[in-house]
């Protein structure tokens, strides 16, 4: 992922914050959301595809977005009682109190008062006191987010929300919409840590995403051969801080309040697109989002029968700190190992052996 981001600020620096084209391509670079963004597509509709989704991805970070003080939910958090959010916001509160619900609690967006204290918020690093994590924590809970009709969002006192580990991966669905509406059928993006491949690479291969080797920034644990899906990687590498000898990275156990500590270094949650589905539910990319972090904070034990339970269509790639890396059956064709890493491969198949 770093040798992709090292090429997405050469584009930066040569096209500015601006669609550049090169033959059928369309290509932007971009900050939002707190991360460098890259949207490439290829064909008629590109440019306008590109265009639009730098814009949405601008929209969605001016409505989601935690430290911008205009945005919907600094306002929410900043104790407005009873607040009307809009449906758009309500549905994807109403998806992350789900996907809790569904992890028993791995991914909570209240754990927003947690981070700040962390200082993951504004850089401003710390440990906290544990009077002070074990306070915060009894605002934490998805029990004290309360979803009313019209759009209407009640949260308890001193409870606040972040979005930041399922908002990408909403922006990602929603440029899955734009590029089918201007009929683009080959294009990449790129949202931070949250990629999404249309389709397959204009010469018809499949599109290659890197695995990147937490131990290494400039390696990769393998390659996954992708077309039309979404692929989502959190780690512990990503961000973090050092004190007293010891590492500090931003996922943070909700139970616990500390930075998840279950034995993984890193997991990548894959999901083919949208398109076919016809269920009402969340997007695949909003999925995968959520369930990255889960499944980092639940570590392999639980995160590997999580994916054998099959309530949610999605492979995964899990990097352990012990030097393995878990390939579940259904990427076993479509990644390829990286010679020389020092990891040890193994496949892991939906009923135990």
């Amino acid at each position: 992922m770093r040798r992709f981001f090292a090429a997405a600020l050469c584009a930066v620096l040569a096209c500015g914050l601006t669609a550049c084209s090169q033959g059928g391509e369309q290509s932007a670079d971009f900050y939002a959301m707190d991360t460098t963004m890259n949207v490439t597509a290829y064909g008629a509709g590109a440019k306008s595809a590109v265009d639009e989704t730098v814009a949405e991805v601008n929209r969605l970070d001016s409505l989601l977005s935690r430290t911008r003080i205009d945005s919907v939910i600094s306002q929410l958090n900043a104790g407005t009682a009873n607040r009307a959010v809009g449906m758009e916001v309500w549905d994807l509160l109403s998806a992350a109190e789900k996907y809790s619900a569904a992890t028993n609690g791995a991914f909570d967006i209240t754990i927003a008062p947690v981070v700040s204290a962390w200082g993951f918020t504004t850089d401003h690093y710390q440990v906290p006191d544990q009077s002070e994590l074990d306070e915060l924590l009894t605002h934490v809970g998805s029990a004290h987010i309360h979803l009313g009709e019209e759009s209407i969002v009640t949260l308890d006192n001193d409870t606040q929300i972040d979005l930041g580990g399922i908002a990408k991966g909403y922006a990602s669905d929603c440029v899955e919409a734009i590029l089918a509406k201007d009929g683009v059928e080959s294009a990449k993006v790129a949202l931070g840590g949250n990629i999404y491949v249309r389709g397959s690479k204009p010469d018809g291969s499949a599109w290659r995403v890197g695995v990147q080797d937490p131990e290494n920034s400039d390696g990769f644990v393998g390659i996954l051969s992708l077309t039309d899906a979404f692929a989502v990687t959190s780690g512990g590498y990503q961000r973090y801080f050092e004190q007293g000898g010891k590492r500090y990275h931003h996922i943070i156990d909700p139970a616990t309040g500390y930075p998840a500590e279950n034995g993984l270094t890193s997991v990548t949650v894959v999901a083919p697109g949208n398109e076919e589905e016809t269920t009402g539910e969340p997007g695949h990319g909003t999925m995968c989002d959520a369930f990255s972090t889960a499944l980092f904070v639940m570590g392999e034990e639980k995160a590997v029968a999580f994916w054998r339970s099959g309530v949610y269509s999605f492979q995964m790639v899990l990097v352990t700190q012990d030097g393995r890396v878990l390939v579940t059956d259904g990427l076993k064709d479509k990644f390829e190992q990286e010679d020389g890493s020092g990891y040890a491969y193994e496949t892991i198949s939906r009923s135990p052996s």
